[in-house]
C-alpha cells in the first residue's frame, strides 16, 4: 500500500518504483532517525518548559537540543570555556553538557554550599557507564545513612594513625622501581601510574601475595583501558573488553575475600581487612559484592589522581630549578639524619619537609587535575537567587576557583610560597569537602613525599664546570670543599670500584649543582586523558650516580685533599 496525495479530481497514479533491499533499509533507517530526533526534540522542550513562573534560573546558554555546549566544551581548553562564561554570566551560570542540564558554580562560598552546608540537597552523581564499570555499591556513587557507614570504614583504613605504618612498604615500591628509569628514558605518567597502582594495592589489600596482586593488577589495567571509551557494549570495543575484566575482577575479589572470611590468618590489614571487620556487627555486614565495589573504587580514584599530581610535580620542579635545588637540600638534611642515626625513613621525617609540602600544595593548586566534581539537585533547589530544577547537575569548579586572581595572585605562576601563610577559607579544595571529600588524601600526600624524598637525593649531584659534559657511565661524583675558608671545591669522580676516575678543582658556588635528570624536549602543552597532564606524559631521561664504598672513599678522599691542596701551593 502506498501513500498518496489528496486530490478533489484522481490522476493516474504513477508506476511503482522497484523496491530494492537497499531502498528499504534505507527508509527504515531514515525514519527511525527521524523520529528519535523529533523524541529528543519533545523531551528537551519539555524539560526546558518545567521552570515555574516566578522562578529564575541561572544565566547561561543551552545550546543546541540535546547536544547542548558539549562541542564547544570538548573542542575548547576546558578553562577557557569556564572562564569566558563566568566573565559572561557571573559565577553561577547554567549550560547544557555530556547530555545534561547543568549549573556551574565558581565561588567558594557557592561550593560550600553544595558541598557541605546543603551537602542533602545534592547527591554525588556519574554516568551510568562509570558506575557500572566501578560497581554501583561503591562508596562515591552513595548519600545517607549507608555512604556514612562506608566513609567510616574507609576512613578507618586511611587515617594518619594507621598510614604512618606504611611508609616502610612505601619506601621499598620506590627503592624497587626507581633504579629502573636509569640511563633511558621513562614516560614519568606511566611510571607514576606503576607506582600509585602498587601503592593503592598495599592500601586496598594490606599483607598481599604477589601471584594474587598480579592477576588482580593485569584485570585492572584492562579495565582501566576501556573507562574513559564510548559505553558500546559490543564485542571487540574497548568497554566490551573492559567490563570483560570487570567481571573477571569481582569472581577474582569475591574468592579471596572468601579466603579471608574463612581463615583470618589468610592475611588481612588494609581497606579489605577493614570491610571484612565490619562481619562483627550485624547491622554492618557488608555483602561481598559491596566490599568488591569499595575495593575497585579506592584503586580507582587512588591510581590516576596521584599519578597525574605526580608528573606535575616533576615537570614544575623540573622548570623551576631554584625550587628544585631548595627542595634537595631540605631532603639532603633529612638524609644525613637517617645516615648518622642508621635508620630508614619515617613518618616523622615527612612530618618535616615544609617546603616539599607547600611545593606538592601549589602542584595541586596549578595543575588542578580535578577540575570539577558533579552533583545532582534531589528535588527543585533555590539556590541563591535562582531555581534549579530536580535532576539537574552542579558542578563546583575547582580549577576555576584555584586560578583566581582574588584568591591566588598571579594565579599562573608556580609558588609555592603562597602557602607560608593562612589561605582564605573554602579557596583551596583539591580533595573536595564535606562528606565526600576523598578519602585518602593523607595517603596520597604520604606516597608523594617519599618518592620525591628518594628521587632528589639519588638523582641530584654536583654539576662540573661548563666544559665538561656528563659522559661518564657508572661513575659517582662527589663535591668536596675542605674548609669553609677556602674558596676551591674538589670534584672526584670514582668508578664502581671505589678507585679515582679523575679529579678536578674550581671556584665553590651554591649555583654549581643540577638535577641528573632532564625532560626530552621541549614541547609544552596538556593532554587530556582524563585528566591533565604534561604532552605526551613528560618524557624524562635519567642518569645514574652509582653509590661507592664510603669507608675507602673516605680514606681516599683524605689523601687526595692533602695532595690537592699541596699542588694547588
Amino acid at each position: 500500500m502506498q501513500l498518496q496525495l489528496f486530490f478533489p479530481f484522481p490522476s493516474p497514479s504513477p508506476p511503482p518504483l522497484p523496491q530494492t533491499p537497499t531502498l528499504i533499509i534505507t527508509s527504515t533507517l531514515f525514519s527511525s532517525f527521524f523520529f528519535f530526533f523529533l523524541v529528543v526534540l519533545v523531551l528537551f522542550s519539555s524539560r526546558q518548559r518545567r521552570q515555574p513562573k516566578g522562578k529564575i534560573l541561572p544565566p547561561g546558554s543551552m545550546g543546541w537540543p540535546y547536544i547542548g555546549e558539549t562541542l564547544k566544551f570538548y573542542t575548547q581548553n576546558p578553562d577557557s570555556f569556564f572562564a569566558n562564561r563566568r566573565r559572561r554570566y557571573g559565577d553561577t551560570f547554567k549550560t547544557h553538557i555530556l547530555g545534561c542540564p547543568c549549573v556551574m558554580i565558581s565561588s567558594p562560598e557557592a561550593a560550600r554550599i553544595v558541598l557541605v552546608t546543603k551537602a542533602h540537597l545534592f547527591k554525588p552523581t556519574y554516568p551510568p557507564s562509570k558506575e557500572k564499570m566501578i560497581g554501583p555499591e561503591a562508596l562515591f556513587f552513595h548519600q545517607g545513612a549507608y555512604h556514612s557507614r562506608l566513609k567510616k570504614l574507609v576512613l578507618a583504613a586511611f587515617l594518619p594513625s594507621v598510614i604512618r605504618g606504611s611508609v616502610s612498604e612505601i619506601e621499598q615500591i620506590v627503592l624497587k622501581f626507581l633504579p629502573t628509569w636509569e640511563n633511558t628514558t621513562i614516560n614519568t605518567l606511566q611510571e607514576m601510574k606503576r607506582y600509585a597502582f602498587d601503592v593503592a594495592m598495599i592500601s586496598a589489600f594490606g599483607h598481599k601475595r604477589d601471584s594474587e596482586m598480579k592477576g588482580i593488577k593485569q584485570l585492572y589495567q584492562c579495565l582501566e583501558k576501556g573507562y574513559n571509551s564510548m559505553p558500546l557494549d559490543l564485542p571487540g570495543t574497548p568497554f566490551h573488553k573492559a567490563m570483560k575484566a570487570r567481571k573477571q575482577l569481582n569472581e577474582t575479589l569475591r574468592r579471596l575475600i572468601q579466603e579471608r572470611r574463612g581463615n583470618e590468618k589468610a592475611g588481612g590489614g588494609g581497606l579489605l581487612g577493614n570491610l571484612l571487620g565490619a562481619k562483627n556487627h550485624k547491622v554492618d555486614q557488608l555483602s561481598d559484592s559491596q566490599i568488591a565495589d569499595n575495593v575497585i573504587g579506592v584503586i580507582f580514584a587512588a591510581h590516576d589522581t596521584t599519578a597525574s599530581v605526580l608528573t606535575w610535580v616533576l615537570k614544575y620542579l623540573h622548570d623551576n630549578r631554584d625550587l628544585l635545588e631548595a627542595v634537595t637540600r631540605e631532603q639532603d638534611g633529612i638524609q644525613r639524619k637517617i645516615i648518622e642515626e642508621n635508620r630508614r625513613l619515617t613518618w616523622d621525617d615527612t612530618r618535616h619537609m615544609p617546603l616539599t609540602t607547600r611545593v606538592i600544595q601549589e602542584t595541586l593548586r596549578r595543575a588542578s587535575i580535578l577540575s570539577f566534581t558533579f552533583r545532582e539537585a534531589v528535588e527543585d533547589v533555590e539556590f541563591e537567587g535562582y531555581y534549579i530544577p530536580k535532576g539537574w547537575k552542579v558542578l563546583p569548579l575547582f580549577r576555576t576557583i584555584h586560578h583566581c586572581a582574588d584568591f591566588f595572585p598571579q594565579p599562573e605562576k608556580f609558588d609555592p610560597s603562597r602557602f607560608e601563610v593562612p589561605l582564605r577559607p573554602n579557596t583551596f579544595i583539591p580533595f573536595g569537602n564535606g562528606v565526600h571529600s576523598c578519602p585518602g588524601s593523607e595517603l596520597a600526600k604520604l606516597e608523594m613525599l617519599v618518592l620525591l624524598h628518594h628521587l632528589t637525593t639519588s638523582y641530584s649531584s654536583a654539576r662540573l664546570h661548563s666544559n665538561i659534559s656528563w659522559i661518564f657511565s657508572e661513575v659517582a661524583v662527589v663535591a668536596f670543599q675542605p674548609t669553609k675558608d677556602l674558596a676551591l671545591q674538589y670534584i672526584f669522580l670514582i668508578d664502581k670500584y671505589g678507585d679515582l676516575a679523575a679529579i678536578f678543582i674550581e671556584k665553590f658556588s651554591p649555583s654549581n649543582f643540577d638535577c641528573r635528570w632532564q625532560v626530552v624536549g621541549d614541547e609544552d602543552g596538556i593532554q587530556y586523558g582524563p585528566f591533565p597532564v604534561p604532552k605526551r606524559g613528560l618524557p624524562v631521561k635519567v642518569d645514574k650516580v652509582v653509590a661507592i664504598n664510603i669507608p675507602r672513599f673516605f680514606a681516599l678522599s683524605i689523601g687526595l685533599v692533602s695532595a690537592g691542596a699541596n699542588s694547588a701551593q
